[in-house]
């Protein structure tokens, strides 16, 4: 089975997905200070990088 583009961009965006929320996760439930509000924002920058790779699969 061969990986084209759409399929690597696709496991990407799954990827960053499940990364975000783990990482807003931490910043929620592990990190109540001040550094939990830089991991969830950091993971809502992931979740706006899926966005970008989800909108490129097909027109690359």
């Amino acid at each position: 089975m061969g990986m084209n583009k759409n399929t690597i961009l696709g496991w990407a965006t799954f990827i960053m997905i499940i990364m975000g929320l783990i990482l807003i996760a931490l910043g929620i439930f592990k990190y109540r200070d001040v550094s939990g509000i830089g991991f969830a924002a950091v993971g809502i920058g992931f979740f706006a990088i899926a966005w970008v790779f989800s909108s490129l699969k097909g027109r690359v």
